[in-house]
């Protein structure tokens, strides 16, 4: 008897040493460089969501995380500069990415192809965001049985207004700008007029820049692209004929034309996933000078969520990242990447301190995704320079609050709340009582600072008198294009013109190679679990 008890300690404790090596082993694994053959193939499957912050670390359950931007940048950079890397094959299947993030990708494509290796997109059933990053391609192809569901356009917008009145919810809301309609999906049953002037003139400005991309990519007049749309979805046959695509093929066709353009017998491949663990340094890229990619990114609130912290910007914890970047010396600038609708008025105010801060001691460049709006447009007030694209959400620069008043709700519920107060607005907040006249003047006086505050702050970081930057506030929307041509940016670009002007401030060579650093870092697991998330 002792012997089998002896036989199962000795076997949990042999099972427990090998999970363990297992452990140690897996993320080790996971960080080798591959090994890449000449000639090689970088393939680039695009799905999911493409974020700024780096996900959860979960290599430890032999996971490949999601892309980030800025790593596929890097992947695509060292790619480009990489004799081994002969070739892109490209095979986007609807990634989780705004216009700019894809404006950032298309345009790592495109550098790509200027080292003159070819980019070949294989499409499987494309929408016009596919298609888009597709165009950067010399070759499109797609199955025969397959359709390209390219037609332009549209957005659309759900108003509940009507629902919460059957409901007997009251919507209570007051905003600051004309144009500050974040609350207006409760408090009206159809958009003003000034939320469809924003809608269509970007609508408009997106439809160009696709067009463009589309007429540059398939040389075509924008004309005849702007035709063609018309006549969209297609089925294989019907793009093939328009040209908007090359062939229609099976993917192995596809593969064995482009192995036949490179002279090989069979296509040498490598997953970008694999590839991007090659290190800079091995292509020539890894330089000693180093400047921290700092991503804000999400809604800013003062409490997030347990287990959804990665979908929130949490002053807290963001402020102690960006004192790590303030005070490690080995970092010479600073590339502030935002992301952000906005949020806590308060929590931007505080994140906003921190990086003045940090711009005091190092340069701070801001480079926005795919939105900077409201309180993510105040962060980018700490910059030297402030860099977006074309079609980044920017501005919206305006404020609204409120709250949903449910007597009535109550009332149908055969529910009652008996509120007691001591104080003229004790209960102004108070889901029992709808706004008196008072309080709701309350509501609208200390609005009306908060949206003075924000508009002199923008005013004072831009240089601009107060009543110059009024007008283009108002909770306005603007796109990247539209905030240069009226000062709240400084520059059009992406990830490559952040890093040129921070080396610039920094006095850092242009030509001279240098480390991107993303903070905050990779969370491992056990974070993620215990909402830690920066």
């Amino acid at each position: 008897m002792r012997n089998f008890w002896f036989g199962v300690v000795c076997g949990l404790a042999f099972a427990i040493l090998l999970s363990a090596a297992g452990l140690w082993l897996v993320p080790w694994w996971m960080a080798r460089a591959p090994r890449v053959a000449a000639g090689s193939t970088l393939v680039l499957t695009l799905g999911g969501t493409i974020a700024e912050r780096e996900p959860v670390d979960l290599s430890l359950l032999g996971a490949e995380p999601p892309w980030t931007t800025l790593r596929l940048w890097e992947t695509l950079r060292k790619a480009a500069a990489d004799p081994r890397i002969a070739a892109v094959l490209l095979m986007p299947e609807k990634p989780g990415a705004g216009w700019a993030k894809l404006a950032e990708i298309r345009g790592a494509l495109l550098a790509f192809r200027k080292t003159g290796k070819p980019v070949v997109a294989f499409l499987r059933g494309p929408n016009s965001r596919d298609f888009y990053l597709a165009t950067a391609a010399n070759r499109i192809a797609i199955s025969p049985g397959d359709w390209v569901d390219v037609k332009g356009l549209r957005a659309e917008l759900l108003y509940a207004r009507g629902t919460l009145d059957k409901l007997g919810i009251l919507p209570e809301f007051e905003a600051i700008g004309r144009y500050k309609d974040g609350a207006d999906i409760l408090t009206r049953p159809a958009p003003t007029a000034e939320t469809r002037e924003v809608i269509n003139s970007m609508l408009d400005h997106r439809l160009q820049e696709l067009i463009g991309a589309i007429s540059a990519g398939r040389k075509k007049t924008p004309e005849r692209v702007r035709e063609i749309l018309d006549h969209g979805p297609f089925i294989a046959s019907e793009a093939l004929s328009s040209g908007l695509v090359d062939a229609t093929e099976f993917e192995d066709q596809t593969r064995a034309e482009l192995a036949r353009q490179l002279k090989q017998a069979e296509l040498k491949t490598i997953a970008a996933a694999d590839y991007q663990r090659v290190r800079a340094s091995a292509v020539g890229l890894g330089g000693k000078q180093k400047i921290a990619f700092l991503v804000a990114e999400g809604d800013i609130l003062r409490a997030p969520i347990p287990m959804v912290a990665a979908d929130v910007l949490d002053p807290a914890s963001f402020v102690k990242t960006i004192r790590r970047v303030r005070d490690d010396t080995k970092m010479r600038a600073a590339i502030l990447r935002i992301d952000s609708p906005g949020g806590d008025a308060i929590a931007s105010d505080e994140m906003l301190r921190e990086l003045r801060l940090l711009a005091v001691k190092k340069p701070l460049i801001v480079s926005m995704s795919d939105v900077a709006a409201s309180g993510g447009y105040a962060l980018a007030l700490s910059g030297h320079l402030l860099v977006a694209y074309p079609q980044t959400v920017t501005g919206s620069i305006g404020v609204f609050f409120g709250k949903l008043t449910l007597s009535g709700l109550y009332e149908k519920l055969g529910l009652h709340k008996e509120v007691f107060t001591r104080g003229r607005f004790a209960d102004i907040d108070s889901d029992a009582r709808p706004l008196t006249p008072e309080a709701r003047q309350k509501l609208r006086d200390s609005l009306q600072k908060v949206y003075s505050g924000f508009v002199g702050q923008v005013a004072a970081a831009r240089k601009r008198k107060y009543e110059e930057i009024d007008p283009i506030a108002q909770g306005r929307v603007w796109l990247g294009s539209e905030a240069k041509d009226r000062g709240l940016v400084d520059e059009l670009g992406g990830i490559d013109r952040a890093v040129e002007l921070a080396k610039q401030r920094a006095g850092i060579a242009l030509q001279e190679p240098v480390n991107i650093e993303a903070f905050p870092e990779k969370p491992g697991l056990r974070g993620a679990i215990q909402g830690r998330i920066s």
